[in-house]
């Protein structure tokens, strides 16, 4: 048996164990950090002068003094210092700084993007898988020019948001 969990590392109490408190604590100290997390800013590479404790960072590539050799890791700060938590895949945070939610990819960062095979509001599909590409309108015996240029109007619009090709 591990000596921790195989997802986030908490620390199992072993029977017989001194200092079971010390055990419990660290755990406790990574589930805090880690349900619900909340970042103040991902790809940082300098700690913070000035850091509260509870508050959380993602460190960025090329991390320096005390983040240094935590790439990509969950800094947070605590009474006892940093703790550096190695995310999961699919580990979600809502970074501050950006006000978007930043997932982890399993090598990566991905900040803003939510993957999602439709979405759903109230019970009815507003937006589903991109459909083929609608054509231009174009010929026809009958031209009018000002509900050709709002149909392509529509037709721009649908492709800059991804839902027509």
């Amino acid at each position: 048996m591990s000596d921790a969990t195989a997802r986030f590392a908490l620390p199992f109490i072993a029977p017989g164990q001194a200092q079971k408190e010390m055990f419990h604590n660290e755990a406790l100290t990574r589930i805090d950090a880690l349900l619900e997390p909340v970042v103040e800013a991902v790809a940082l590479d300098d700690p913070p002068a000035s850091p509260a404790p509870g508050q959380c960072w993602i460190v960025g590539a090329a991390p320096s003094g005390a983040w240094a050799g935590a790439v990509g890791s969950i800094a947070a700060w605590t009474d006892g210092g940093w703790r550096f938590l190695a995310p999961a895949m699919a580990t979600t945070v809502w970074s501050r700084a950006d006000a978007l939610f930043a997932r982890f990819d399993g090598s990566d960062w991905i900040i803003g993007e939510i993957p999602a095979a439709r979405i759903m509001i109230g019970g009815v599909q507003v937006v589903g898988m991109q459909q083929s590409a609608v054509a231009a309108p174009a010929g026809g015996t009958v031209i009018d020019v000002a509900a050709r240029d709002a149909v392509g109007a529509i037709i721009a619009v649908l492709k800059s948001h991804g839902l027509t090709a």
